[in-house]
């Protein structure tokens, strides 16, 4: 087995974390080392709220090195991030050997309507500045490894996808 990010990426509530903690908790019952990095989590843990592209920059620079390590050790690394920005998704591919990306492509509209948090609305309404899909650019992958149409397929249909692409791949048996 060889360790490998799986970098998914999309609006905000696209169902990018939803995905991958079924992946995760679908991998370790096969005993396989995985590990998720989670936006929001890691965010909140390392106590970074700058989102302007400078501090998204810095911020996913240090999350790629970190699945970089991780998947050096063989670690499946599950990382979950919005990463809007083509520049940060290529950094990640060109430091880590083993990087699928992941888009999970929803519609706008379908995200804002599952967004529990009320994070969109108060985009919509000005209180909150520079959110992707709002007022702050989502560059959409040119070549992803993978795509997942949220609004089109189950849940369980998305992660198949991803468990199969690891198994193409040669990171899974």
């Amino acid at each position: 087995m060889n360790g490998a990010a799986v970098w998914f990426t999309g609006l905000p509530c696209s169902g990018k974390t939803t995905i991958a903690k079924e992946v995760k908790r679908q991998l370790e019952s096969l005993k396989i080392d995985v590990e998720l990095l989670d936006g929001d989590t890691v965010r909140e843990y390392i106590k970074n709220k700058d989102f302007s592209k400078e501090g998204r920059n810095k911020h996913l620079r240090y999350i790629a090195l970190m699945a970089k390590l991780l998947a050096e050790r063989d670690v499946i690394v599950l990382c979950t991030f919005v990463s809007p920005y083509k520049e940060n998704r290529d950094f990640a591919r060109s430091i880590i050997s083993n990087f699928l990306e992941v888009y999970v492509k929803t519609p706008l509209e379908v995200c804002i309507k599952r967004d529990v948090k009320g994070m969109y609305k108060k985009a919509l309404s000005g209180e909150i500045k520079g959110f992707t899909g709002i007022d702050d650019p989502y560059e959409e992958p040119e070549n992803p490894e993978l795509i997942l149409e949220t609004d089109k397929e189950t849940i369980d249909e998305s992660v198949e996808k991803v468990i199969n692409r690891l198994k193409e791949c040669g990171y899974i048996k």
